[in-house]
């Protein structure tokens, strides 16, 4: 992948995180509340504290990206949240799912821009 742009793409994703990240914890961006099931699950991970380590997942992986330390890892550990992300949209809230599609995408993109750094987790 070209150099430029797999730097722009892993900034995109790097703000991308950082910002729905903050947004967790500061609410800058409106957004509808859940309703139905996806409420129910919203409930769930917010009683049980996994919405916070979403956000610092999401805080510390952007500042990796943005700033390109460490970020081949942050960007493996950050495809988990995105995984998730698309099932929740697909099955919950499938209305919705366009934001979850661009985070994977970007994701799946910005870990094959850093796959010579995986090069020694795939050797046998």
């Amino acid at each position: 992948m070209n150099s430029k742009v797999f730097m722009v793409l892993r900034i995109f994703l790097g703000l991308f995180v950082l910002v729905f990240g903050l947004n967790k914890f500061f609410h800058f961006i409106p957004m509808e509340a859940p309703t139905g099931d996806a409420a129910t699950y919203f409930g769930a991970l917010a009683s049980s504290k996994t919405l916070i380590l979403v956000a610092v997942v999401e805080i510390l992986a952007g500042l990796a990206l943005i700033f390109n330390k460490f970020g081949a890892l942050m960007a493996l550990i950050l495809m988990s949240v995105s995984v998730c992300a698309v099932l929740f949209h697909a099955t919950l809230d499938s209305a919705n799912i366009a934001g979850a599609l661009v985070l994977i995408v970007l994701n799946i993109a910005v870990l094959f821009g850093y796959k010579d750094k995986y090069a020694g987790l795939l050797a046998a």
